[in-house]
């Protein structure tokens, strides 16, 4: 009754409080990045939703458009600025996301939403990440964020569809308020996955 029916809508109506309330400070933050880093203020991106349905994720942007002399863009780290790194370290570049759990692409928690690209490295039981909806947070960014492997990652989206509930929905949430205001576990910038695909930061 919770996965069907009360999930989805408490994912809804806490993404339409929260898009209200936090207005203020989202228009605060789309000005500082147009003047800092330029347009546009947000950074769009093809993921990977339920049943591996590609869907377009919003963030706020944290890199410039930073161009060698070739007109190339530089790499990631050279246009991720101080204020990009602020962004990121206090995970406010993901606040757009709650217009995503607003449309019903994403719930507040589940696996964090990757790139279609890393789509057939997954095993079959790494699919099953899948079966729910992406969250803005999960298990596995609770239990290490971004200093664990991928395949711890992959074993706690995993725990988290097999046990999910409200319960553990909740303790997620609570220690994701936690672990943001203490800026615990963060690691700024790309990851490499071993032989597989580059993503970007979850």
């Amino acid at each position: 009754m919770y996965i069907i029916f009360f999930k989805p809508l408490l994912d809804k109506l806490c993404a339409f409080f929260g898009l209200i309330f936090l207005s203020p400070l989202l228009l605060v933050l789309a000005f500082l990045i147009r003047i800092k880093l330029g347009a546009p203020v947000l950074f769009t991106q093809v993921r990977s939703g339920l049943n591996e349905k590609p869907f377009r994720l919003y963030k706020f942007r944290s890199m410039t458009n930073s161009r060698d002399p070739e007109g190339k863009l530089l790499p990631d780290d050279d246009r991720l600025t101080r204020f990009g790194r602020t962004l990121r370290s206090t995970s406010m570049d993901e606040l757009p996301q709650l217009w995503n759990v607003l449309k019903g692409d994403m719930s507040l928690v589940g696996p964090r939403p990757l790139l279609l690209e890393y789509l057939p490295y997954y095993t079959e039981i790494e699919r099953k990440r899948h079966s729910v909806k992406p969250g803005i947070t999960g298990y596995a960014q609770v239990n290490g964020r971004n200093a664990v492997t991928w395949e711890e990652k992959f074993a706690f989206d995993i725990t988290y569809v097999e046990g999910m509930s409200f319960a553990l929905d909740l303790i997620i949430l609570i220690r994701t308020i936690r672990q943001v205001i203490m800026r615990k576990d963060v690691l700024v910038g790309r990851q490499h996955i071993g032989k597989r695909l580059d993503v970007e930061r979850s």
